[in-house]
């Protein structure tokens, strides 16, 4: 739970992961996010999320392409991603 945490806490890896929940899976490629980082910062912060088993990856011809773990992670850790998901801050 730590490690999931921990990439929840930077404000990029929110915005990813709150994106990819507003999304199809497999649907997003690693550069359609608009977020204010470069390419090497933005590899870190799906490596990060993939460490925390947030995020998983496939390649499909040349993109890398994305999907929320929603389903596992929700067994793991039940109701977290929902919590963090939310747009209402109370």
């Amino acid at each position: 739970m730590e490690a999931a945490l921990a990439a929840l806490a930077d404000p990029v890896r929110l915005t990813l992961v709150r994106e990819l929940a507003g999304s199809d899976e497999w649907s997003r490629s690693c550069g359609s996010f608009d977020v204010p980082v470069g390419k090497a910062a933005l590899s870190h912060h799906f490596s990060v999320l993939r460490g925390a088993g947030l995020v998983e990856q496939r390649d499909e011809g040349p993109r890398r392409v994305n999907r929320l773990r929603r389903t596992e992670f929700d067994a793991r850790f039940p109701g977290l991603l929902a919590l963090v998901l939310r747009t209402d801050p109370r």
